[in-house]
């Protein structure tokens, strides 16, 4: 639930001023109106799951984007069962300027889909109805080869073409990508993981993250057996995904209630993972490609 100092979890990505939204609990628009990024450019709202903490606040944070000027269609992307959803909540908002396009994911096996340039993919996981976790990747053109385009002769005019992923027509010839560009260069991944218990497929999802957001329901190892029961995760668990997956560093997120001060475990989790960050509202960060 929202606390007075802690509002719920989500994920909000920006890229060329494209955004894209993960999950969207009860107030969501308080913290995205506080950090003055807008609404008007988010183009799609990805749900792990239907329980109310991750979808309660859709239909105001749709009217205040249809109020932001919005009329190009919005994508709402989620597992089965998103129509029944969407219509159920939207019932109180049901005059939209902009069309809603709902894309359904597999609950049973990888999907992939690719908003505003960012290829998401989601995976099924383990909690106690449908529920999904996310992975964006943000893919890096391979870097253009200048002595091997000489050596085929070709103009300078046609480089930027070729870096695009086009093949070109030159006197009689096909130049292809492939043959004037170098290795693929490792792009930025992220990757979002709420309400499940660890699994050995989210080990390989999240693999080489630059960042894993994931949950920590618990701090205390006492509630070992009330996350089991309840399908969520420890801050222990959390931490030991993230080395096993070789992620760059970790944001831990999605706290119980009962957790007040989810610093005073950190330093226990820094033992198995030490680029552990306890996540806060409206923490921020930019990612750059590493050359």
């Amino acid at each position: 639930m929202p606390l007075p100092d802690r509002w719920l979890s989500s994920l909000l990505i920006r890229y060329h001023g494209r955004m894209v939204l993960i999950d969207c609990g009860e107030g969501t628009q308080i913290p995205l109106k506080m950090i003055k990024w807008g609404f008007k450019t988010i183009d799609a709202i990805l749900f792990t799951h239907y329980h109310a903490d991750h979808i309660a606040g859709l239909p105001g944070l749709l009217l205040t984007i249809g109020n932001s000027g919005r009329e190009e269609p919005l994508t709402l992307m989620g597992p089965p069962g998103i129509k029944k959803v969407v219509e159920g909540v939207t019932v109180i908002s049901p005059e939209l300027p902009y069309e809603l396009r709902l894309i359904e994911l597999s609950d049973l096996e990888r999907a992939e889909a690719c908003i505003s340039n960012l290829d998401i993919k989601s995976i099924p996981v383990d909690h106690s109805l449908p529920c999904l976790s996310y992975c964006i990747e943000l893919k890096r053109r391979s870097k253009f080869d200048v002595e091997r385009a000489k050596k085929l002769g070709v103009p300078i005019n046609y480089w930027n073409s070729l870096q695009k992923g086009l093949t070109i027509a030159l006197e009689g010839k096909t130049v292809s990508p492939e043959m004037v560009l170098g290795e693929i260069r490792r792009g930025i991944k992220v990757s979002y993981c709420t309400d499940t218990r660890p699994t050995e497929d989210l080990v390989k999802f999240i693999k080489d993250s630059d960042l894993f957001i994931c949950e920590g329901m618990y701090g205390n190892e006492d509630n070992l057996c009330k996350a089991v029961q309840k399908k969520h995760m420890m801050f222990s668990e959390a931490g030991l995904l993230a080395k096993q997956g070789r992620a760059k560093e970790l944001w831990l997120t999605h706290y119980s209630p009962s957790l007040t001060k989810p610093e005073e475990y950190l330093e226990a989790v820094k033992i198995i993972f030490t680029n552990t960050i306890a996540g806060r509202d409206l923490l921020t960060t930019t990612m750059k490609y590493v050359d």
